[in-house]
């Protein structure tokens, strides 16, 4: 297993150290990894929780944004970064469970021996810890994004993703666009599948992001991937060597 795990955060310093502690022994036996925190311009202590665990682990790797440039900016950066051509993504609030990642990091392997243009696997939050509104917003969310860009992805909102680098960086790059990114890999010509994965009560902190302000980026952003979708052209091409 050759795998980064990416995790960006604002503001979780007091689910730093037991989230860390979790994905090391996720990854027990599997020598090629790294964890990579990127933190989005924090201004609690969580700078200085990330640099005490640097202390205890040297898988760490902490990336600094200087102002918060917001989730997909993070991603971003981290996928940048990493060094393995396999990519994990975690929330940073522990909602997502690192167990999962080994299982979805073997399902894509697995499968791409059939299915050579699937790029990502994306966790399936199936039993969800959430109130009751966030629960029905989400809902709401996934059926209007799935009918307007028929990505058949059961679960964009989940952090929990395993998938390529490469083919990551070569999508378009936009504010938001973690909320998208099964069409946008489908826009690609890749291929994206669902795995149910373990979704956890938060314990510390709240969230960083409000349901109003996700409804009306989320509208303004899903016109531009539908605009994407519309613009894309897959053009079949092959070399033609001299005989």
């Amino acid at each position: 297993m050759k795998i980064s795990i990416v995790i960006p955060v604002h503001n979780e310093a007091d689910n730093i150290i037991s989230l860390v502690d979790e994905i090391v022994t996720a990854m027990s036996g599997t020598e090629e990894y790294e964890i990579i925190y990127v933190n989005d311009g924090s201004n609690d202590c969580t700078a200085a929780v990330l640099k005490q665990t640097q202390q205890l682990y040297k898988t760490l790797r902490v990336i600094q944004h200087q102002q918060s440039c917001g989730q997909s900016a993070a991603i971003y950066t981290g996928v940048k970064a990493a060094s393995y051509p396999y990519i994990a993504t975690l929330d940073g609030d522990g909602q997502n469970d690192p167990a999962d990642i080994p299982r979805l990091y073997n399902v894509l392997k697995k499968q791409r021996q059939s299915i050579n243009n699937l790029f990502m696997v994306a966790g399936w939050r199936h039993k969800r810890h959430d109130s009751a509104w966030r629960l029905f917003s989400s809902k709401v969310a996934n059926t209007v994004r799935s009918g307007l860009l028929g990505d058949n992805t059961l679960d964009t909102g989940c952090g929990l993703k395993v998938f390529l680098k490469d083919k990551f960086l070569e999508l378009p790059y936009f504010d938001h666009m973690h909320r998208f990114l099964p069409a946008l890999i489908l826009r690609a010509g890749g291929r994206v599948i669902s795995e149910p994965v373990t979704h956890r009560p938060r314990v510390h902190g709240r969230s960083n992001y409000g349901t109003l302000d996700r409804l009306w980026v989320g509208i303004i952003d899903l016109l531009g991937v539908i605009w994407l979708q519309k613009r894309a052209k897959l053009a079949m091409s092959k070399e033609i060597e001299c005989e």
